[in-house]
């Protein structure tokens, strides 16, 4: 039998004046640890932050006190499976339906609701709390006023077969969608898409114990996607082909003998890139450290596997999100378009309020750590413009 066990608050020291640590209970069933800003005045608007991977609530510490002397009231909680929310590890074998999308938007509604308030102002969400921000909003217009999504554009809901009720049962099929991985493990040299690593059992252990450690494995991890690393010229890709996604970096195709924490380890920073860098300093990226080395990563790796148990989404077919929206990200970002045509399908097909796209110079993926004072400033924008 797993031990559960529960953790305390962050140490205060290591919060930025103005933040603190806490944790919510009966949040969808979790006992959620979230981060606060703007808190002494409760009747203000609230922002919710939703992080990435494999980050924490802490990543939006350099932008927290900022909005909140605009005049906001800013939550940031660890998310489902991660940090202080789930402080026991979680196993690759572990029930998925807790991590379905639906789930997950209910836990953000959840935490909403438990501080006290009918509706946000915005949800701003970043990497894999990118897209769950665009689900908030398209969900629960009512509730989540505005968004900001991060790093990774929003895909949509599935859409429904549509006018085949008298088509030919023998009409083409396109090709299977995992057709592109066989023929990526083809290549000279092979290679694999890092998402379907993640899906795999062997990631976490992998993430987790890596051959160097893990302070040099997240180091490596967060410098080879940033814009310290010269190797990112992002662009966008014609088409989801092998010879498209080929062209994407290492650490997004990967060596098909390799797990991500030796393709990163590749690019590992010199002691003097490290020593220089001021966005994510050892002392900061040792709280990434503690928390991971408790918990693993596959609370988060969960998150790459909810398309197994996201049936329910269908629902939403057609549906858009008619709050106001906004995509902003780093200028060296390939998340942007890692999947072809989803920035624009977002710009012009899935939302109806939009208000447009800010690539932020000097940014990778990390745009809240790397460039906190100018993505500050176009949220408020944001924001402030409604």
């Amino acid at each position: 039998m797993r031990v559960r066990f529960e953790i305390g608050a962050l140490d205060q020291q290591l919060l930025p004046d103005g933040v603190r640590s806490r944790h919510v209970d009966g949040v969808n069933e979790l006992r959620m640890h979230v981060l606060e800003a703007g808190f002494e005045s409760p009747d203000r608007p609230v922002l919710v932050l939703l992080h990435g991977f494999p980050e924490l609530a802490y990543s939006f510490r350099r932008i927290m006190g900022p909005l909140a002397a605009a005049g906001y009231r800013v939550l940031a909680p660890d998310l489902r499976g991660y940090g202080r929310t789930t402080p026991e590890p979680v196993a690759y074998d572990d029930d998925l339906r807790p991590f379905a999308t639906i789930n997950r938007i209910t836990d953000v509604l959840a935490l909403v609701s438990a501080m006290g308030c009918r509706s946000v102002a915005g949800v701003i969400g970043h990497d894999h709390g990118s897209p769950l921000a665009g689900w908030c909003a398209l969900a629960r217009p009512d509730v989540f006023r505005s968004v900001a999504m991060l790093s990774a554009p929003f895909a949509g809901p599935p859409m429904l077969p549509f006018d085949t009720a008298n088509a030919h049962r023998g009409a083409r099929r396109g090709q299977h969608a995992d057709a592109i991985h066989a023929e990526l493990a083809a290549l000279t040299p092979p290679r694999k898409h890092y998402q379907r690593y993640y899906q795999s059992a062997e990631a976490n252990d992998n993430l987790w114990h890596p051959p160097h450690g893990l302070m040099d494995f997240l180091r490596a991890y967060y410098h080879v996607k940033s814009a310290d690393w010269q190797g990112n010229a992002p662009h966008p890709l014609a088409d989801r082909t092998v010879a498209q996604w080929a062209k994407l970096p290492r650490y997004y195709v990967m060596d098909l003998d390799k797990g991500m924490a030796e393709q990163v380890a590749c690019d590992m920073p010199t002691p003097a890139i490290i020593a220089a860098n001021t966005w994510l300093p050892d002392s900061e990226l040792a709280v990434y450290v503690e928390e991971y080395a408790r918990t693993g990563f596959q609370g988060g790796l969960n998150w790459y596997r909810s398309g197994l148990v996201d049936e329910s989404l269908a629902l939403f077919a057609g549906r858009t999100i008619d709050v106001p929206s906004t995509f902003i990200a780093g200028a060296k970002d390939w998340g942007t378009y890692q999947s072809p045509g989803a920035l624009g399908r977002l710009e012009r097909t899935l939302t109806t309020q939009y208000r447009g796209t800010h690539l932020v110079a000097g940014a990778g993926p990390w745009v809240q750590q790397e460039q906190p004072g100018a993505l500050v400033k176009l949220l408020l924008d944001f924001l402030h413009r409604g």
